[in-house]
């Protein structure tokens, strides 16, 4: 099973490169970030005439959204709002084989680094304490097979970043953020797929900035996106070696392009 992750930053805006994507790496499911669009304006049609008749959406007006697009059904859709706020950045489903599928859109966290200052930091890390809670029971829940797949907006290790020195006063590297997903890690006993098959110090991003002119030649990344398993699929989700996992940075270079790229992983199930 081919689980594909990516933050679009507008669905409606970016579906031909959604339907490219699609027709290049044929994922069996495609979890979707920040769709920015209500439900009735997902554009399902176009993705359903591509193989993926399966849907379910969790979308609001220009702001964040999730989705699930799948070739195979969707079972027991269910949303759960994260601090009280009902600002769709979660939605799970289950998968074919009984994998339950979580999609997560972490809140970004604004600009300055003290809660005491910045609302949306505040957000965040409560975001991200309850994330870490919701893993305890999540893992005694569904501890036969999950995924937790999205744009978890950090990016936790040394090399996940361009710059580790540079970066640690940085929303999204701070050592407060880092410390909260490494909780999150712990209690859920999920598994970071990425760096379980490529260890540090390779360095591995998902997300450059729209400012760079050439975000290649500067490549001042960070690995925002992620992909956890837990215990019951950390060999169907290591067995397949590197070659099972990937991050599609050429998707950077497409027309009008997220600035996140798609990252995927083949489960051996």
């Amino acid at each position: 099973m081919k689980i594909a992750t990516w933050n679009i930053n507008s669905v409606r805006l970016r579906i031909d490169s959604v339907l490219r994507f699609l027709k290049e790496e044929a994922p069996d499911v495609l979890c979707l970030q920040e769709i920015k669009c209500r439900d009735e304006q997902f554009p399902a049609r176009p993705l359903r005439s591509a193989g993926y008749e399966h849907i379910a959406v969790s979308g609001q007006a220009g702001y964040h959204g999730v989705a699930i697009i799948a070739r195979a059904p969707l079972k027991d859709v269910e949303t759960r709002k994260f601090c009280g706020k009902d600002d769709c950045r979660h939605i799970a489903a289950t998968l074919p084989g009984g994998v339950r599928l979580h999609n997560f859109y972490v809140p970004s966290g604004g600009d300055e680094p003290d809660p005491a200052v910045n609302d949306k930091f505040a957000h965040k890390l409560d975001f991200m304490k309850e994330l870490a809670e919701w893993s305890v029971g999540e893992a005694q829940t569904h501890s036969k097979k999950a995924v937790l797949v999205g744009d978890l907006n950090i990016a936790p290790r040394e090399h996940d970043v361009w710059s580790h020195r540079q970066l640690l006063n940085v929303v999204s590297h701070t050592p407060v953020e880092v410390e909260l997903m490494n909780a999150a890690l712990e209690k859920g006993k999920w598994t970071d797929v990425a760096r379980e098959l490529i260890p540090e110090p390779e360095k591995l991003y998902t997300w450059w900035s729209y400012r760079a002119r050439d975000w290649r030649a500067s490549n001042r990344g960070r690995r925002l996106d992620h992909i956890w398993t837990s215990p019951p699929l950390r060999k169907a989700a290591l067995s397949g070696g590197r070659a099972a996992f990937a991050i599609h940075d050429h998707c950077r270079d497409w027309e009008r392009p997220s600035d996140h790229v798609p990252v995927t992983l083949t489960l051996d199930l």
